[in-house]
């Protein structure tokens, strides 16, 4: 998928998800909620502007991030090598984005015979999938990846941490999604343990590899 295409599809979809939250601004509550604990519960609220608005804005400026990092990289010829996959990459977290957004609206509208968790978590492990997919393809750079100073000096130690990394997150996605049936603590500590525990791997991982590279 071309950045223009990608760029396209994503504002038109940010687009519509402020519209329908203009559409709807008269049916929803004055106090929107805004976030719920590990057993589901709502323990944030906020003004009704920035629960229809608060997310499009957010999802506008991550997309022009994502637009304007490559450019500026000292790596961008790398990262045109796999831009098609950050592309998607860009498309999926704005679609989670959304998705989060929608079921604020749903809720907010009184459609609460659901889990959060449960609702937000299979689409939650799909990102984190996608992220692993976008890893595999992921060539040196300052931006976009697993970014330690030893990932950073050498292009063997990045294209092995993002090899394994891409499994670890993959397969952290797959439990994500698992978690998404149980909902409450259980999907959280699903979600917490993996993630935080590849990431901190990959960190020890890729330092152990450039030891081993510099000692070569």
């Amino acid at each position: 998928m071309t950045t223009k295409t990608t760029t396209i599809i994503t504002l038109v979809l940010i687009g519509l998800a402020a519209l329908a939250g203009v559409a709807l601004w008269n049916q929803l509550p004055d106090q929107m909620a805004s976030h719920w604990n590990a057993n589901d519960e709502v323990d944030g609220t906020m003004p009704k502007f920035w629960g229809v608005f608060m997310m499009p804005i957010i999802t506008l400026g991550m997309l022009a991030l994502f637009l304007v990092l490559p450019n500026i990289d000292p790596l961008k010829a790398n990262i045109a090598q796999f831009r098609e996959s950050f592309n998607l990459f860009i498309l999926v977290i704005v679609a989670f984005m959304l998705y989060v957004h929608a079921l604020t609206l749903a809720w907010s509208l009184g459609y609460q015979d659901f889990k959060m968790s449960a609702a937000m978590l299979p689409f939650m492990g799909v990102l984190f999938i996608a992220v692993g997919w976008m890893l595999k393809k992921a060539k040196r750079n300052f931006f976009i990846g697993i970014r330690t100073p030893w990932t950073l000096s050498s292009d063997v130690v990045w294209d092995k941490t993002h090899q394994l990394g891409s499994t670890l997150f993959m397969a952290s996605g797959v439990l994500v999604i698992v978690g998404g049936f149980f909902g409450g603590t259980t999907a959280f500590w699903l979600m917490f343990i993996p993630l935080i525990g590849s990431s901190l791997f990959l960190v020890v991982y890729s330092y152990v590899l450039y030891r081993g590279e510099t000692k070569a």
